[in-house]
């Protein structure tokens, strides 16, 4: 059977450059390894097939050779499927991948194997000011220190750790499937690559306690909810010197009692008096950075929105500051004495006789309804 085009196996183009050819071979080789595919016969005849078109694309002379002559030109025991093998030594590039892949990694010399700590979440609830103009925060996050008692061995006082005698301390094993040979963690150790036998009872064998640590955050302006801050390496430590992982700071934005944020613009409703919205006249409205005027016409109706420019919020990725739209709610006033609604009626039928000039909304919608009212 003619073998196939190593181009097409990986799924790239002939000019790939090497980075696409290389991530191209991680999907693959996630896809269709052995401890994924476990007795699929298939799969595992695909991979042999995606490490050997890698191998030839990725070395830039067998690529070379094998443009120019095909599969002729590239010398199987120099890195093809002969060279593959059935040791260890067949997987030295692939490992390497998969530890970037799953995040591990092998210290040189196969001591045990390190592993990055894990993420850390904090949800943290500001206000719309603080959003708006930026604030610093003091969070208290757990942190880890050496234990007193064992002094970060993990071992009970006059006692030590011992050699894993699974692994031998190189917190792997070797595990043979067929042809291939893969290298795992130590299922005795979990890759510490060492046993103890009596643990600390301060620490339970970890070798740090936790202790609550204060950390200072910068909030930036103009951060909306949903958005996360990354504190690098304030997460938790990583196993056999691994490096911490990172603090995720996810931000939840107070409810305003006044405004109401949509992206960098900003709503509010205000209420104005009924003699104030027939005669009109000069209002304040707040913003966020102070008082601000509006004037309103004469005979302004409920629903009628002011808009004032550049008073809203500078957003992280903007240029300039949103908007601040003012919507106006006419207030029928309440809890009348008799004096009081003697005066409004009164002014009623005062309105009433100067006809629909007065009332044009009520005129066309009566007008509109007219049709409803007639008996069937």
């Amino acid at each position: 059977m003619a073998k196939r085009d190593y181009y097409e196996v990986l799924g790239v183009s002939k000019n790939a450059s090497e980075d696409e050819i290389k991530k191209a071979y991680r999907k693959l080789a996630m896809k269709h390894h052995p401890d994924r595919n476990q007795g699929n016969k298939e799969s595992e005849e695909q991979f042999k097939i995606v490490k050997e078109a890698y191998e030839c694309l990725c070395d830039s002379q067998k690529r070379a050779a094998y443009d120019q002559y095909g599969h002729a030109g590239v010398d199987p025991s120099a890195g093809g499927f002969g060279g593959f093998g059935g040791g260890a030594g067949g997987f030295g590039d692939f490992g390497n991948i998969f530890d970037e892949i799953f995040g591990g990694g092998r210290r040189g010399g196969g001591g045990p194997q390190v592993y990055r700590g894990n993420d850390l979440s904090y949800s943290l609830e500001i206000t719309l000011e603080d959003a708006a103009h930026g604030v610093s925060k003091n969070l208290r996050i757990p942190g880890w220190e050496e234990c007193g008692t064992c002094h970060g061995s993990g071992a009970k006082p006059g006692t030590k750790p011992i050699t894993c005698t699974t692994c031998h301390g190189s917190g792997q094993v070797a595990q043979r499937m067929g042809p291939f040979a893969m290298q795992q963690t130590c299922p005795t150790c979990h890759g510490t690559g060492k046993l103890i036998p009596e643990p600390c009872t301060a620490c339970h064998g970890r070798g740090r306690v936790q202790k609550q640590k204060t950390l200072e955050v910068q909030i930036p302006a103009g951060i909306d909810s949903g958005m996360r801050i990354r504190s690098t390496g304030n997460g938790e430590p990583g196993i056999n010197g691994g490096p911490p992982g990172d603090l995720y700071v996810e931000i939840h934005i107070k409810q305003h009692p006044v405004f109401e944020r949509d992206g960098d613009d900003l709503h509010c409703h205000v209420p104005v008096s009924m003699a104030t919205a027939a005669l009109g006249g000069s209002i304040d409205v707040p913003t966020l950075g102070g008082k601000a005027e509006i004037d309103l016409p004469e005979g302004t109706q409920t629903g009628k929105t002011f808009r004032l420019r550049g008073k809203g919020i500078k957003g992280l990725r903007s240029s300039y500051p949103g908007d601040l739209y003012c919507h106006i709610t006419v207030e029928t006033p309440v809890k009348l004495n008799e004096e009081q609604k003697r005066l409004l009626r009164e002014l009623d039928e005062s309105l009433k006789k100067g006809g629909d000039r007065h009332s044009p909304q009520a005129k066309s919608w009566f007008d509109k309804a007219k049709e409803f009212f007639k008996p069937l």
